[in-house]
């Protein structure tokens, strides 16, 4: 009796508010109309500058966006696009040279597509990617991606990072409402807790200001800022090495290879038609010295005898050269303090280990959740309102992000060598699960190329690799010492995934839906009430 009276009570609750709704939309729906007309003329009052920067005529900003690599830079296309006035403000406008960056998974081509920006790996000699190759002991297994239910065109890209960043920068600075400016952001200017804009210097070292209700922190894995905006956790796993082989093939044409070598991953792909990157994985946040020939040396006996003889004089021929560069990786889960009137995105809020390519595919599909969640929002201009709804941000963005992260941090531990047997044991059982195709491969290769970012595949996935590894062990015949391996195996494969999920918040990424935020609406203007009436009626 008490349920059908509570049911009772909330029928009517509802319609109340349909019918209240229904009368102010009906008395002040030409005045709501009239105000969003207003504010979209507003949109586009803006000029393009003959130098090529995109100024506004007014002075207005809805959004300021600092950094322009990969995030900002299709962030402010995509905003600007909706017709947001847009304050891109960038340290370094010339080509960025980078040795990571260069692989695009087909589920971030997709977001790619859904942004408008696929032509943006078009004219830059970016080569077409269709799965990868893995060697171990001198064997291989080809791991395709499952691209059969999409468009042809649909597939992973590499190129030269700088290039990619460039041609999205050229198309945000297309639009009139959008003013690319290079200077340095020094601060956040803030007022009683919430970001009014930002206190940045120009290219001649001009001491500005500029206002925004909302300010987007993309300044990348090095970010200044992220630290009034975040708990950051940075850890450094590791460093890369990177090389350049010229005029090489690989083994298998048109695939990421990745070799399980000790200590731990080398990485191989194209990234122009005479090019391919290599990337050599060293644990530690430590490198051999490259000047004083330390590097040269230890890529030379370490890491050469355990390349495949197809690539070997290429390899020796680029450490010859000299041309050796390292990056420290950097792994940090999302830790967000909501701000009013500030956002982080990109590297600058989150990264994960660049081992499976994963990072422009979240920024992108980040950039994807922001704008839907802003496009109903005509006005920006109540940061404690904004603030409050832009929460659910970071639980929309979860299952995808915290899928490729935890998948990243998982498979880095996992391919790389360990003196421990259980852990031997778990990267052999990899190798052998992935060569057995079929659902075997397919599964996992989805989720790393970002085109079924389920957390619950990802963990169904990575024990079915330990199961399997144990069943190696006590098949045919079983035995004590044989079981005990497995046990450790079992545990070791816990030990390697549930820190990563814990730090990425198990209910953000398996139970979104139970979390508060994922049910805030936006604030209506009175035109979107009424047409949400409307609907109803």
């Amino acid at each position: 009796m008490a349920d059908q009276y509570l049911l009772g009570w909330i029928f009517a609750t509802v319609l109340g508010a349909m019918f209240l709704c229904r009368a102010l939309a009906r008395r002040n729906g030409e005045r709501g109309r009239a105000l969003v007309e207003e504010e979209r003329s507003e949109c586009v009052k803006s000029v393009m500058v003959s130098n090529g920067e995109c100024r506004s005529t007014d002075g207005d900003v809805d959004v300021i966006i600092v950094g322009a690599g990969v995030a900002g830079a299709a962030l402010a296309h995509t905003l600007g696009k909706d017709g947001r006035r847009v304050h891109v403000i960038e340290r370094d406008l010339t080509e960025p040279d980078r040795i990571v960056g260069e692989l695009l998974q087909p589920g971030g081509y997709l977001k790619l597509i859904e942004l408008g920006l696929e032509d943006c790996v078009e004219q830059i000699d970016a080569q077409r990617v269709f799965g990868y190759a893995l060697f171990k002991d001198g064997k291989s297994t080809k791991l395709s991606y499952p691209l059969e239910k999409f468009h042809s065109d649909v597939s992973g890209r590499s190129f030269h990072n700088g290039r990619f960043i460039q041609r999205m920068r050229e198309k945000a600075a297309t639009l009139p409402n959008v003013r690319l400016e290079q200077g340095t952001v020094t601060s956040l200017l803030e007022e009683k807790g919430t970001i009014k804009g930002v206190q940045y210097k120009t290219k001649t070292g001009e001491e500005m200001t500029a206002y925004a209700p909302l300010t987007i922190v993309c300044d990348g894995c090095f970010s200044n800022l992220r630290r009034s905006l975040c708990d950051p956790k940075v850890d450094v796993p590791s460093c890369f090495v990177g090389l350049i082989l010229e005029n090489c093939n690989l083994p298998h044409a048109n695939h990421g290879h990745v070799i399980l070598a000790d200590p731990s991953p080398i990485l191989f792909y194209q990234i122009s038609s005479t090019e391919v990157r290599c990337l050599v994985d060293v644990p530690g946040q430590k490198v051999p010295s490259i000047s004083n020939g330390e590097m040269a040396k230890y890529l030379r006996t370490v890491v050469a005898p355990q390349i495949p003889p197809q690539i070997y004089d290429s390899f020796i021929a680029a450490v010859d050269k000299g041309t050796i560069r390292t990056m420290p990786n950097r792994s940090m889960p999302a830790a967000p303090y909501p701000t009013p009137g500030a956002l982080l995105m990109g590297d600058a809020f989150n990264m994960r280990h660049p081992l499976t390519g994963g990072g422009m595919t979240v920024a992108l599909s980040d950039i994807v959740v922001l704008r839907n969640l802003l496009r109903p929002l005509g006005n920006l201009n109540d940061p404690s309102t904004l603030s409050k709804y832009l929460e659910s941000f970071y639980t929309l963005r979860k299952p995808v992000a915290s899928t490729i992260n935890t998948l990243a941090g998982a498979l880095y531990k996992v391919f790389s060598s360990s003196p421990d047997q259980a852990r031997k044991e778990m990267r052999q059982a990899c190798f052998d699960y992935l060569s057995l195709g079929g659902v075997f491969s397919m599964g996992p290769v989805s989720l790393l190329s970002g085109l079924n970012p389920r957390p619950s595949s990802l963990v169904l996935h990575f024990f079915a690799v330990a199961v399997y590894g144990v069943g190696r062990l006590l098949l045919p015949f079983p035995s004590p010492k044989r079981a005990w391996i497995g046990a450790r195996l079992i545990s070791s494969a816990s030990g390697i995934i549930f820190p990563i999920i814990k730090a990425e918040g198990v209910r953000q990424m398996f139970f979104p839906a139970t979390v508060p935020a994922y049910y805030r609406a936006p604030v209506l203007s009175e035109k979107q009430m009424k047409k949400t009436v409307d609907c109803v009626n």
